[in-house]
């Protein structure tokens, strides 16, 4: 696994760490024992950074609860990053982020959940934001108490970013990038190079599609990605998507070797991000770290660019 600097933090942090939402049920039922393995597994091929947020699971807060579960005996070897900005809202009653002890609420409920007494990093979950006034506030104050050691916000608008950095106090941003969404490679990873600000990669197998199983013929039944089914809002660009991923095919093949491919792209960036890909199984878990073990070099992200354009 490579280690990298995250961000100005002066923390090492795994190239490849491991996203949570999908051990929460939204993707699919995984049972108590399936989860905590998951994770354990991903820790024992190297990772030590783990994404999550308030909002994620069925019921709100189950990924949290699982993480915290299985870190237990381990907190102090990993990173833990969460998020605050959806509470509720899936199921009809989203709390109010309105003032800064609702954020402080928030962040305390998380910390109960994942058993710990602090989060590494809390980001802001409301990635279209115009006032972040309350968050850096709110943040600040939990910094300043050991709540938090740093903060950020997720979210894939560059205007967005820099409005919460306006008093240079972002240290990460989360963003949706990947072999099919290259955007961020035109303003906000370069802002973020230059900002010394942590990247966390969301999205780099773009829902699974950069496994290369899928085809238009697919049906998906977890609650994710429902919106890819034929007559759903979401089936035009599922099938933009599935048809360029076929011509990777030509350079990668489906299964474990283009989903490597896939999170090495995007961990090849001079960003330095940390890709944080999901996993429903140890097995999955120790797929997407084995891909942590080396970056692309540019003759061949150029080779990979040229075959999707």
């Amino acid at each position: 696994m490579i280690y990298r600097e995250f961000g100005n933090s002066g923390w090492n942090v795994s190239a490849i760490g491991l996203g949570t939402w999908n051990i929460g049920n939204q993707w699919g039922d995984i049972d108590d024992v399936t989860a905590w393995a998951t994770v354990r597994k991903s820790f024992d091929c190297g990772v030590n950074l783990f994404d999550v947020a308030e909002s994620y699971g069925n019921p709100n807060g189950l990924s949290e609860e699982r993480l915290g579960t299985a870190l237990a005996g381990i907190r102090h070897q990993v990173y833990i990053v969460s998020k605050i900005g959806h509470w509720g809202k899936r199921t009809g009653a989203g709390v109010p982020k309105t003032s800064v002890d609702m954020i402080r609420l928030c962040a305390h409920a998380s910390l109960h959940r994942l058993q710990t007494d602090w989060l590494d990093v809390e980001l802001c979950h409301e990635g279209n934001i115009e006032d972040p006034s309350i968050y850096l506030e709110a943040f600040e104050m939990l910094k300043q108490r050991g709540r938090i050691r740093a903060y950020g916000i997720s979210t894939d608008s560059l205007e967005v970013l820099k409005r919460f950095n306006v008093n240079g106090t972002c240290s990460v941003v989360e963003v949706n990038y990947s072999m099919l969404n290259r955007s961020p490679e035109d303003g906000l990873l370069p802002y973020c190079r230059e900002h010394g600000i942590g990247v966390l990669i969301r999205g780099p197998l773009r829902k699974g599609l950069l496994s290369g199983k899928y085809t238009r013929e697919s049906v998906f039944t977890d609650e994710v990605r429902a919106g890819w089914n034929k007559g759903e809002s979401g089936r035009a660009q599922f099938e933009t998507e599935v048809d360029r991923v076929e011509r990777l095919k030509d350079r990668f093949e489906p299964g474990n070797e283009m989903v490597t491919a896939a999170l090495r792209y995007v961990i090849s960036h001079p960003a330095n991000p940390v890709a944080i890909p999901g996993a429903k199984s140890p097995e999955q878990a120790a797929m997407n770290a084995a891909a942590g073990d080396r970056t692309f070099s540019a003759e061949e992200i150029s080779e990979i660019q040229a075959q999707l354009d």
